[in-house]
């Protein structure tokens, strides 16, 4: 019997088809063409994106937008929302609009073509997350912006349309409605039982030990108990913080440690796998929340939204969670990337 299961934090409910239970070999992702030719984000074609806001690794006294960097982070070339102008919001009698204000940025996260996050080195993963917190610390001093999302696209199934390694950035004046409702479900958890709701699934997950992919001392990696697509994955810290922007030195690291197992074991379980991970924090104007706790979702796009989903809100998934972090979990990382070596 197919089961029904419900998120309890923003009430989604999804569907696992057990019937149609599917093992990680059953997805088969094509393999993509590689483009070849000209590629604007790698070191030497600085002229040909906008002027950067941020980079690491350049030796002392390297001019800006040069060779020589480990991470550069631009404006978008072309972005969803402009920096430039002062909010304005106007009502067109019963509707609400506002101008596009915002900042859309892109984290170049490494300097070669082929590297991805999965095949990145941990010590190099840290400086990605030290730039979604610089960016997100310089962004929170504008008045004019609310909400930042951080988020990848990873392959072109999950609409990334450059093959060189990126994530984005979009500084936004409103909260967005999917964030609102979270906070808002974390919110009525709290105000029942005098706890945050994500402490309390890492409490009850540990415990259970059945979604657990892996953890360290400072994150936990579990595999989400309604899922919208298989093999949905959460990288959730340990202590209680509810924005990103918090983030110590030391978790730095263990969030990279973590991060680089999680999406090295999806790879050594689904070759080529597409995905979006996004991060979870809260608005820039509400830094510290009792009730809510910061953390990445991480998606593969495994299977298609159809009219059953955008008609319900509803999401079908072939895999239980339970069996998607077995998978995972019992994947060795050493024999795999082990005979990748040799192989290669």
């Amino acid at each position: 019997m197919p089961e029904l299961r419900r998120d309890p934090i923003v009430g989604r409910w999804v569907i696992i088809a057990k019937e149609r239970a599917k093992r990680p070999h059953d997805f088969i992702v094509p393999e993509e063409k590689v483009k070849g030719g000209f590629c604007p984000l790698c070191p030497g074609h600085e002229y040909t994106t906008p002027p950067e806001v941020l980079a690491y690794g350049r030796p002392p006294g390297a001019p800006p937008n040069s060779p020589g960097w480990t991470l550069r982070v631009v404006p978008n070339k072309f972005p969803a929302l402009r920096i430039e102008g002062d909010l304005w919001k106007e009502g067109e009698g019963l509707y609400d609009k506002m101008n596009g204000v915002g900042a859309h940025e892109v984290i170049i996260e490494t300097p070669h073509h082929h590297e991805t996050l999965s095949t990145m080195p941990p010590d190099r993963l840290v400086q990605v997350f030290w730039a979604y917190r610089d960016r997100m610390v310089d962004l929170s001093r504008d008045p004019r912006f609310r909400y930042v999302i951080i988020f990848k696209n990873h392959g072109r199934a999950a609409g990334a349309s450059l093959e060189h390694a990126h994530s984005q950035l979009i500084a936004l004046p409103i909260v967005p409605l999917l964030v609102s409702q979270e906070l808002k479900g974390a919110k009525i958890h709290y105000d029942y039982k005098e706890r945050c709701i994500f402490c309390d699934i890492i409490r009850q997950e540990l415990q259970t030990g059945t979604r657990v992919i892996c953890e360290n001392h400072e994150f936990v990696a579990i595999c989400a108990f309604a899922p919208r697509q298989p093999f949905e994955m959460w990288i959730l810290p340990k202590r209680h913080h509810s924005d990103f922007r918090t983030i110590d030195d030391a978790q730095f690291r263990a969030l990279a440690d973590i991060f680089s197992e999680v999406l090295r074991r999806l790879e050594a379980a689904i070759p080529r796998c597409p995905y979006n991970f996004v991060l979870h924090t809260a608005p820039l104007r509400e830094p510290y929340l009792e009730h809510y706790h910061w953390h990445f979702e991480i998606l593969p796009k495994l299977t298609q939204i159809a009219g059953f989903e955008w008609g319900t809100g509803f999401y079908i998934t072939p895999t239980a969670p339970e069996d998607a972090a077995r998978f995972l979990r019992e994947i060795n990382l050493s024999e795999t990337e082990g005979g990748k070596e040799n192989a290669g």
